[in-house]
């Protein structure tokens, strides 16, 4: 999980200065809390270059004013073993909105762990069309599952301690 000090020494956002590394996009806020998880998840499904998410959805909170410590643990959701997952998902989406991309193709390059030439080569077919609208749908929904629920658990979490907080100050009866 990046830090604050770790973050300002990025070279892609070292130019962004302090704005980034504002207090606001670090505490944790009724507010700030979903739109992180939101900007987490859409970054970190839709853009699936490890080094980037982070960097992407870090620069992404600035104008939402999302929590950034939690867009960047959002963003480790697509990591190698879902990343698959997520691919094949998107490229069933994309199809069932009339592309066409061929999914043979794809588990026989995943499986014969092709180069990167052989994976451009199959994007660059017709499947890329497919991948990129599957994948921005998946990311959307995901993000606004995710705003909506970290919504709810923000609220429990809230009330659960007013309760504690007033079970501890009223007299018993």
């Amino acid at each position: 999980m990046p830090r604050r000090e770790d973050l300002a020494e990025s070279r892609w956002i070292k130019p962004f200065g302090q704005r980034v590394l504002h207090s606001e996009f670090w505490r944790f806020t009724r507010r700030s809390v979903p739109r992180g998880v939101a900007v987490g998840l859409l970054v970190g499904i839709f853009l699936m270059i490890p080094g980037l998410q982070i960097v992407g959805a870090a620069l992404m909170c600035v104008p939402v004013r999302g929590n950034i410590p939690l867009a960047a643990l959002m963003t480790f959701l697509s990591n190698p073993l879902t990343t698959p997952f997520f691919l094949i998902a998107a490229i069933f989406v994309g199809n069932a909105l009339g592309f066409h991309a061929d999914t043979g193709t794809f588990w026989a390059l995943y499986e014969s762990r092709a180069g990167v030439g052989a994976w451009v080569r199959w994007l660059l077919s017709d499947a890329a069309p497919s991948l990129i609208t599957g994948l921005f749908i998946i990311a959307t929904a995901s993000a606004l599952i995710g705003y909506l629920l970290s919504i709810g658990i923000w609220r429990w979490w809230q009330v659960r301690k007013w309760q504690r907080r007033a079970r501890r100050f009223m007299p018993e009866i």
